[in-house]
């Protein structure tokens, strides 16, 4: 795939994130920043592809816009993915497999969307290159068709893998909160240099992105993404991008982050996911019950995924955790904290209501991310 110096691009993202995300793309010196539902767009060349793509840590995808337009017949479909200028985009023989996805659409088929567009696509590269079939045995550039209310986006997909599979998480325990959101809760958070606790943690996945993040590890440092495949300019932007991350990290941040859980298997994973992130010496994990929490530090922030009906239990029985959790937890004066949860009651339970509360997804469940943070 050719490169260029000027792209609209969009990182995708859960809703809620979007001004996180659009934050992080400033950070990272990317124009033109739009945001839309689950959705912010920018400008980018080839390298500052390969920099959001290595950098971002709250965003799901990044992706190349080709085309958006209105569709509501495979006909129209067709008509308007054909009049790309595909020959101008691709090197001959390379590989397009066609993804795609549809919601609340008149074209609700995906198999059937992505049929016509890889037809769209072939026809008009045969008719250009004057061949009668393309070998598709070259560079791989993954195509990616969208539609949302009839509204389509036909992209080029330049992160493979979505970005949350950072490559240190490779066991799980129930109920696992995705990276990218750790990552958006803690710039929710404004988290930066207090005490850092999560009293569940799990299999270590926001303590690990806090660690992360202090330490100034990109989160993408250990992975491979899509635009690597496009050609020898791409490989060598993603190349330089990863040897000038390596170049800043941070090796001994002035940051006390801990987790605890009262699951000893789930501690054993997470000290394993926090080695093969490179974060291991920079957390402390303890068996502790978040029920008899007590601080070493007078201050700090915490962040937790406490479990919730929806996932792993009895209603009653979650309940009354949360009450439990509010006896604990609601004395601590010095302490921000953030809860991601399923049920909308959950300060009635906890018995304090939150400063803030925030809609977010883990995954298909909505959550709300309640906070409190005043005078603390």
């Amino acid at each position: 795939m050719r490169s260029d110096k000027n792209f609209t691009c969009y990182a995708s993202c859960s809703f809620g994130l979007e001004k996180i995300v659009a934050l992080e793309l400033e950070a990272l010196g990317l124009k033109e920043i739009r945001i839309k539902d689950a959705r912010v767009y920018f400008n980018a060349d080839t390298e500052e592809l390969a920099r959001a793509n290595l950098w971002l840590r709250s965003a799901d995808r990044i992706y190349i816009v080709l085309r958006e337009f209105t569709a509501k017949t495979f006909d129209e479909l067709f008509s308007e993915v054909n009049s790309i200028e595909w020959e101008a985009l691709l090197e001959k023989d390379e590989a397009i497999p066609v993804s795609g996805d549809a919601v609340q659409s008149v074209l609700m088929s995906v198999s059937d969307i992505q049929s016509v567009t890889k037809k769209a696509i072939v026809e008009r590269l045969r008719e250009k290159w004057h061949v009668n079939y393309l070998s598709e045995k070259g560079n791989r550039v993954p195509i990616y068709v969208s539609t949302v209310r009839d509204a389509f986006t036909v992209a080029v997909n330049t992160s493979g893998e979505g970005l949350n599979r950072r490559g240190y998480r490779v066991k799980n325990v129930q109920a696992p909160l995705r990276e990218t959101l750790a990552a958006g809760i803690i710039s929710i958070s404004r988290w930066k240099d207090r005490p850092f606790y999560d009293i569940m943690c799990g299999s270590g996945t926001i303590v690990i992105e806090a660690a992360l993040k202090a330490c100034n590890i990109a989160p993408g440092l250990r992975r491979q993404f899509a635009l690597t495949g496009f050609g020898r300019d791409w490989a060598h932007a993603m190349k330089n991008e990863k040897e000038k991350a390596q170049e800043g990290i941070i090796k001994e941040p002035d940051v006390e982050i801990r987790g605890s859980d009262i699951d000893p298997v789930a501690l054993d994973i997470a000290r394993y996911h926090a080695k093969r992130a490179g974060v291991a010496d920079l957390i402390r994990f303890e068996k502790k019950d978040a029920l008899v929490f007590t601080p070493e530090t007078a201050t700090g922030t915490l962040i937790t995924n406490p479990p919730y009906a929806v996932r792993l239990g009895n209603n009653e029985e979650i309940a009354e955790l949360y009450r439990k959790m509010g006896e604990t937890l609601r004395p601590l004066s010095g302490f921000r904290q953030y809860f991601i949860c399923a049920d909308p009651e959950f300060p009635v339970h906890y018995g304090m209501k939150e400063d803030s509360r925030r809609k977010l997804y883990n995954g298909n469940i909505m959550c709300y991310l309640f906070q409190y943070f005043r005078n603390r």
